[in-house]
């Protein structure tokens, strides 16, 4: 056998005395790290011209968190990029790593005389990398913050919310003008397979660290400071540069949460405590599981209106609704409900979505039914705030293929009107809110659409009227109200990928959410087909053609390329939430890495 002698680029003055433990081979030319030491070059495949890098496994990088805190931290080039992100989640202490993965920062423009803005960098590079699961706590927080007052501070800006921004400040972040914007961000996103040396990314690179499912498990306010904080500031971030849309009313709410969750937040010096509510909630959901087990809801005597198509000029019609399992069916009367229904309308797989303004009491909800031609549009409206809770909630349930018996039923109808509360106008106060308070900064608790829209000085009452509902909340409540309403929000978790379907011409884009894919016109934005997971039956890639085929049940079948961003995405996102929705709370400590690259891994997990 002939020897091979392959040259390695090795710095002529290193020390020799030096730990170098942490060092490894990186084949440059097929970008591979060479991690088996008991292989030979030769049964590597590596030839004389092979060059070899040998380097650091661990280097420093410039990692951006939600709340726009910079962290400069060693994390591992040579493992996945999934693994590095759990070494990254231990480190600051953020519970169920598999919600959050790398992106790509978009290039901001760059500004002439800004010679002050030069971001202040947090340095973590010193702190010991843990292989333990959990890290150890002392005083509620991982040990290796407390060795000193200055890693003390670093973790409570991790783990305290930012008071709200400067309207500047606002100003210069980078905002989506469009769907087709939004698609080109979520096709940053790191490829969760691979390293990070494999994709690009060098010694002291800029990522941002970011949720990138958005189902949230096992969500608890005593454990999970710095993820609930974390999530609250992109939360926040997407509300104030309009990643997501929402409601006049509901952005008034918003900013009042911010309002208050920064008044709080300097009274209260970290959220370490869970509320009461919250350390009963399990208990309380074991009990109603157990009430309502058998339990049939009937909401089959309710009147509602309803209009049948977007552009008819016809008001809305009166009828009598009956709602059974997932269907309703409506009559034109109460008499005639014995017989056969003028329409029954099967909810499962559609799409729902409030319009709701309380002062007005207009109590309406919109209604995509899957139709083979597309999406029918629906309109229920509801005479007050209890029927509208009862038949919105019925709605969301149906919508998931689950009946008025299911055991979230009753905590949904609560959810609703707790939500309804905040947006009633007060005719007191509750000594908490003043008439008019001169420290509030409107253009920092709402979107710049509203800048343009109103002046401060009629922003102000309404934030403030608005607050008078949540004044009284703790902020770990305040914190979880702005969350649960984000998340009620229509277009919650959905990320965005443009694609062309196959036999079609035009460019399309492809709605990717945590329970569904949502097919959606270019042109005017509307919703033209949803599909769900839980009626999907099988997906695929071709990755020679890099299409991407999915089969649900009824024989449907759809294929697309995608146009923004690579089909591994597309494939990992889908992946990705299967994922999520085979955790458990039995086995919610143990993280099944394995099925998790067998899901989203593609050809390369083969």
């Amino acid at each position: 056998m002939t020897n091979v002698f392959t040259p390695l680029l090795i710095k002529p003055n290193a020390e020799i005395k030096r730990d170098w433990s942490d060092h490894a081979l990186w084949w440059e030319q097929k970008q591979r790290w060479l991690l088996r030491t008991a292989w030979t070059l030769d049964k590597y495949g590596i030839h004389a011209d092979a060059r070899l890098v040998f380097m650091p496994q661990h280097k420093p990088l410039r990692l951006g968190l939600p709340n726009g805190i910079t962290l400069r931290l060693r994390a591992c080039f040579s493992s996945s990029v999934f693994q590095t992100v759990m070494g990254i989640c231990r480190m600051l202490n953020i519970r169920h790593p598999e919600e959050l993965s790398l992106l790509q920062p978009v290039e901001e423009k760059k500004k002439k005389k800004d010679k002050n803005s030069a971001e202040e960098i947090y340095d973590l590079t010193e702190v010991p990398l843990s292989s333990a699961s959990r890290p150890c706590l002392y005083n509620g927080m991982p040990a290796h913050f407390a060795d000193s007052p200055q890693m003390e501070a670093i973790y409570k800006m991790l783990s305290v919310t930012q008071p709200p921004p400067a309207p500047e400040v606002i100003a210069k972040q980078y905002r989506a003008a469009s769907v087709v914007d939004k698609a080109h961000i979520h096709g940053r996103w790191l490829d969760s397979s691979r390293c990070l040396l494999q994709q690009g990314i060098q010694e002291n690179s800029r990522l941002w660290l970011r949720f990138k499912y958005f189902a949230f498990y096992d969500m608890e306010p005593k454990y999970d400071v710095v993820r609930l904080t974390q999530l609250y500031e992109q939360a926040r971030w997407a509300i104030l540069l309009e990643d997501i849309d929402c409601t006049e009313e509901e952005m008034m709410l918003f900013g009042a949460l911010q309002y208050h969750i920064s008044k709080v937040s300097q009274s209260e010096p970290q959220m370490l405590s869970s509320s009461a509510a919250m350390d009963d909630l399990e208990s309380a959901l074991q009990s109603l599981e157990v009430k309502m087990e058998g339990e049939s809801n009937d909401m089959s005597n309710v009147i509602v209106c309803f209009r049948p198509k977007r552009m008819t000029l016809k008001g809305y019609k009166q009828y009598w609704f009956k709602f059974q399992d997932t269907s309703i069916s409506y009559f034109k009367s109460k008499e005639e409900s014995i017989g056969e229904p003028i329409q029954q309308i099967n909810l499962k797989g559609c799409e729902v979505a409030p319009d709701v303004n309380v002062t007005a009491q207009k109590f309406l909800i919109r209604l995509l039914i899957p139709a083979p031609e597309g999406m029918n549009e629906v309109y229920l409206r509801c005479e007050n705030e209890q029927q509208y809770a009862q038949w919105m909630a019925g709605c969301r349930l149906a919508s998931k293929g689950k009946s008025l018996a299911d055991s979230s039923f009753q905590s949904e109808i609560q959810s609703i009107r707790s939500f309804l509360a905040m947006q009633k106008t007060s005719s007191g106060t509750h000594g908490n809110a003043p008439a008019n308070d001169e420290s509030i900064n409107t253009h920092s608790l709402v979107s710049p659409r509203y800048h343009k829209k109103y002046k401060a000085k009629q922003l102000t009452p309404r934030i403030l009227d608005a607050y008078q509902n949540v004044a009284q909340l703790s902020l770990t409540d305040a914190v979880m109200r702005f969350l649960q309403i984000w998340q009620a929000l229509p277009d919650f978790g959905l990320s965005y990928v443009v694609v062309r379907f196959k036999g079609s011409r035009k460019d399309e884009v492809l709605g990717i959410g945590p329970n569904r894919l949502i097919r959606i016109d270019l042109a005017v934005g509307d919703v033209v087909k949803t599909w769900r997971y839980n009626n999907m039956k099988q997906w695929n890639v071709n990755w020679d053609i890099r299409q991407v085929a999915i089969e649900f049940e009824g024989n449907i079948n759809i294929a697309f390329a995608c146009v923004t961003a690579d089909c591994k995405i597309v494939h990992e996102f889908i992946g990705g939430y299967i994922f999520m929705s085979t955790r458990s709370r039995a086995k919610s400590d143990t993280l099944n890495e394995e099925l998790f690259h067998k899901l989203t891994g593609g050809h390369e997990a083969l």
